[in-house]
């Protein structure tokens, strides 16, 4: 039975690029009119890729983040870390 906690972390180099792809993803669903956020969401909670819009190369980028490090970089500037 493990009885230790896991730890992730991310280092900081990798960090800032995750944030420039999400940025750039963003501002591409934004472009073609979608909500950025929801289209977003759907992506993180489905790992469809078809919810993020190839304008921009925005769904080949999305796809070079590992889903737990997106979610790992969500939650840490939403609690403002």
């Amino acid at each position: 039975m493990l009885d230790k906690t896991v730890t992730f972390s991310l280092g900081s180099d990798r960090e800032e690029g995750i944030k420039k792809i999400l940025t750039t993803v963003y501002d591409a669903l934004k472009e073609k009119g979608y909500n950025p956020i929801n289209q977003i969401v759907g992506y993180i909670l489905s790992e469809d890729p078809t919810y993020i819009t190839t304008h921009n190369n925005a769904r080949s980028l999305i796809r070079r983040i590992d889903r737990d490090e997106l979610l790992q970089v969500l939650v840490k500037s939403y609690l403002g870390e």
